[in-house]
C-alpha cells in the first residue's frame, strides 16, 4: 500500500471517528435534555397535587389554576356541547374520552373531562351514558389542557378545526342520556378553538374528573406524564462511554500514525 493511500485511509477513519463520537455526544446530551424535563414535570405533578384543594368558580384567578392541583365543581351539564376524543387507549383497549361543558353559572363553564368508554367494535352496541340534567358535584384535578396526541406537551394544534361544519351543538334525544353514536369525534381538541365555535366562556383549565356522576359508568384513569428521569440519565451515560471510546480510538490512531512516521 503506497504512503498516500495509507494516508488517505487514516484520514477517512479519522474524520468516521470524529463524526460518529460527535452524534453521540449530541444524543447524550439530548437524552440529559429529556430527563430535565421530566424532572420539571415530575416538579410539577407534586407541587400540584400538594396544593388545596380549589372550588372553580367563575371568578377564579387564572394563577389558582395549577395543573394537577385537586378541584371541585358544581354546575350543570350542557350535554349538547359534549364531544368524543379519539384514539385514548386504557389497559391496550382501544377507547374514547367524553368531554362535555360544566356550566358555573349562567355564563361560565369549565370543560370536563368526564371520562373513558371502550369504543364500539363490530356490532356491539353503544352504550348510553346517563347523566344529570339537574346540579351536579364534581371531583377531579386540574390540567392546563386536553392532554393531545402526538405532542410532547408542546403542540399548538388547532384541533377544533375538525369539527362538523356549522355544528351548533348535538341535542340528545332522550332526557337525561348521552348517545355517544351521534356525538363528533375529534383526535385533539384546543379549549380556545372549541370556545369559538361553542360560544361558551371557558375557564382556561380542563377539569380531569375522578368522583362524582358515577351512575354514568365511564372509567377514570387519566394519563400522567412520564417522570422517569433516572432512565434518560442511564441512556446518556451510555453515549458519552460510547463518543469516550471513539476519541479514544481517535487518539491512538493519531499516535500509531505518528509513531510510525518517527520510526526510520
Amino acid at each position: 500500500m503506497t504512503k498516500v493511500a495509507s494516508n488517505r485511509l487514516t484520514l477517512i477513519a479519522l474524520i468516521l471517528l470524529g463524526a460518529v463520537a460527535f452524534v453521540c455526544l449530541m444524543l447524550g446530551r439530548w437524552q440529559l435534555e429529556r430527563a430535565e424535563v421530566r424532572r420539571q414535570a415530575a416538579a410539577t405533578l407534586e407541587a400540584g397535587r400538594r396544593a388545596l384543594p380549589l372550588k372553580l368558580t367563575p371568578v377564579v384567578s387564572a394563577t389558582e389554576l395549577q395543573a394537577w392541583r385537586p378541584a371541585t365543581a358544581e354546575g350543570v351539564w350542557r350535554s349538547e356541547w359534549s364531544v368524543l376524543l379519539e384514539n385514548r387507549n386504557m389497559d391496550g383497549r382501544p377507547g374514547l374520552w367524553l368531554a362535555t361543558p360544566l356550566m358555573l353559572d349562567r355564563d361560565t363553564a369549565v370543560l370536563v373531562l368526564r371520562g373513558w368508554l371502550e369504543r364500539p367494535i363490530a356490532s356491539r352496541p353503544v352504550p348510553t351514558i346517563p347523566t344529570s340534567d339537574g346540579t351536579v358535584s364534581l371531583v377531579g384535578e386540574l390540567a392546563v389542557r386536553v392532554p393531545r396526541l402526538f405532542e410532547l406537551w408542546t403542540s399548538e394544534t388547532n384541533a377544533a378545526a375538525n369539527l362538523p361544519q356549522g355544528w351548533k351543538g348535538t341535542p340528545q334525544p332522550i332526557a337525561g342520556l348521552i348517545d355517544p353514536v351521534i356525538l363528533p369525534r375529534l383526535q385533539n381538541l384546543d379549549l380556545e378553538s372549541y370556545a369559538k365555535r361553542t360560544g361558551l366562556k371557558l375557564l382556561p383549565t380542563v377539569l380531569m374528573q375522578s368522583a362524582g356522576q358515577d351512575e354514568e359508568g365511564l372509567k377514570r384513569v387519566w394519563p400522567e406524564p412520564s417522570i422517569d428521569s433516572d432512565k434518560n440519565v442511564g441512556y446518556a451515560m451510555q453515549w458519552f462511554g460510547f463518543a469516550g471510546i471513539l476519541l479514544v480510538a481517535f487518539l491512538v490512531i493519531i499516535w500509531r500514525r505518528f509513531r510510525s512516521r518517527q520510526s526510520p
